[in-house]
């Protein structure tokens, strides 16, 4: 057989005989002696407690009031006339009275909580109809299947928006009143727009638009959700451009939370009046709740959550504790390091040997 002979020679489609090709270029291969290991893993452990400590105070410095108004004040009535599903649609409202010895300054953002509320089952999740809320028109009438049982009601029409997401969307609603030393009260601000992520609100959340259409003309032709007092055309009633699928209450609960216990923003303080311009004055306040959200069947409870917030977020313990364990650790593993190599090593012998 005759030779195959290629660019390089006989042998073919050898690589150049260079220095980068044949890999022969000088390298750098660090020595790891405990000169240069112990004081990296000190240091290391230093930069670690220095954030820990930081984040900790950071997290420290935010105001917080939980409020568990469940059977709280008035209350307890509503409770357990929501326990009954005959009294679903009967309106219910209460009176719940707090307290806040130290100001709250600064921007004060209202939560409401739940807690016991799976929003991260599978099923749960998959039950709604995207293209619904995007704005197609064939899935407005046409819901998916996965909204099943949840799709159509009792009279065949389509719900809209259809699923079990927006079956259950909590619908209760707050006013918050500040009741003044001098004895005049004054209802507190809150701004109910733009609490969603802009995303939600300009991308993934959008009405359909058939021809010049009104919306509730949009809307003919479906039902509500089985559970909704109102149609998706009316949620808001004081805002014509904040109803249907673009409706603020409506995108950020449609957002599923990960933990059984979760809060989801309901409005931030509005400061451009006296006595609200530098934030939550200390006083007495009262909230008028429209109890309308059951929890006795899945055994939960309800909050409502004033706090205010800083560049690391709400009160989350969980970073600066990691920093401060894993500050530990290393510290830890430095220690025996150093006296590993204080009994074995420091005069020069070799731990191989």
């Amino acid at each position: 057989m005759g030779e195959v002979k290629g660019k390089s020679g006989p042998f073919g489609r050898r690589p150049d005989n260079s220095a980068f090709k044949q890999q022969r270029l000088p390298a750098w291969s660090p020595m790891l002696t405990a000169n240069t290991v112990l004081p990296f893993f000190y240091f290391m452990a230093l930069i670690c407690m220095l954030l820990g400590v930081w984040l900790l105070l950071t997290v420290q410095s935010i105001q917080e009031l939980k409020l568990d108004y469940t059977e709280a004040g008035t209350c307890n009535k509503c409770f357990e006339m929501r326990g009954n599903a005959s009294n679903a649609l009967k309106s219910c409202t209460c009176t719940v009275v707090f307290s806040i010895q130290k100001p709250f300054k600064g921007d004060v953002f209202f939560y409401y909580g739940l807690q016991n509320f799976h929003q991260n089952l599978r099923r749960y999740m998959d039950s709604r109809d995207d293209g619904q809320m995007v704005g197609r028109k064939k899935n407005l009438k046409n819901p998916s299947s996965y909204c099943k049982p949840f799709a159509a009601d009792e009279n065949g029409l389509p719900i809209a928006p259809c699923g079990a997401v927006a079956n259950s969307m909590f619908n209760d609603s707050f006013t918050l009143t500040y009741h003044g030393s001098s004895g005049h009260s004054d209802k507190v601000p809150l701004l109910r727009r733009g609490i969603t992520w802009y995303t939600d609100k300009n991308v993934k959340f959008r009405n359909p638009k058939i021809d010049n259409l009104t919306l509730p003309q949009v809307f003919e032709g479906t039902a509500k959700p089985l559970y909704w007092q109102k149609p998706a055309y009316e949620l808001d009633p004081s805002e014509p451009t904040n109803n249907g699928f673009i409706n603020d209450d409506l995108i950020v609960w449609m957002r599923e939370a990960a933990f059984p216990n979760f809060k989801k923003l309901y409005g931030i303080l509005y400061r451009a009046k006296k006595p609200f311009t530098q934030g939550l004055p200390a006083g007495s306040y009262s909230i008028d709740i429209s109890y309308n959200f059951p929890v006795q069947y899945f055994q939960g409870r309800k909050e409502v959550v004033l706090t205010t917030l800083t560049w690391f977020g709400g009160q989350n313990h969980f970073l600066p504790i990691a920093y401060l364990v894993t500050s530990s650790l290393i510290l830890l593993i430095a220690v025996i390091l150093t006296v590993v190599w204080w009994k074995f090593g420091k005069n020069g012998k070799n731990m191989e040997e």
